[in-house]
């Protein structure tokens, strides 16, 4: 297991399923850092949110991460500021930062071209990131989610 996972979180489904796979490397004895990044837009009048329900989405995210403390995790919250297009370099600093072992995020599994345009955290986070990235593609279920909350899968 790792002793230092950072957890990149956007809010969207695809984010928020790779909080299972964070726990599992974190094991019993690792610390999670969840982390997400405001953006902004950059313009006259100052920085403006580039996601309009931008307060709706860090609730979101602030409600994942207390499930996953109520759940046993030793986890914590960061919430950065980038301009439009940086929350890979955020990211990617907030885990060197924090001597992160991996960081895991989740990606939406845009097909190459929408990626190329669109551009993608997880292909820029593979670029600057000074540890692994641990990508969980969508529709993926984690050894943790699919076991069955009685112990079967501990053989009890």
């Amino acid at each position: 297991m790792f002793e230092t996972v950072v957890l990149a979180l956007d809010g969207s489904p695809e984010s928020l399923a790779a909080a299972p796979y964070a726990r599992e490397l974190a094991g019993e004895h690792g610390a999670i850092r969840a982390v997400h990044v405001r953006e902004i837009l950059l313009g006259r009048g100052g920085g403006q949110p580039a996601n309009v329900n931008e307060e709706e989405v860090v609730a979101g995210v602030r409600s994942t991460v207390a499930e996953l403390k109520a759940a046993g995790a030793d986890i914590s919250l960061e919430v950065a500021t980038a301009a439009s297009g940086g929350p890979a370099q955020a990211i990617a600093e907030i885990a060197r930062r924090s001597s992160a072992d991996v960081i895991v995020v989740g990606t939406r599994g845009r097909g190459q071209v929408a990626g190329l345009l669109l551009g993608s955290v997880t292909q820029r986070l593979l670029h600057l990131a000074h540890c692994p990235v641990f990508a969980v593609p969508p529709g993926a279920v984690s050894a943790q989610a699919q076991a069955p909350a009685t112990g079967a899968a501990s053989g009890v």
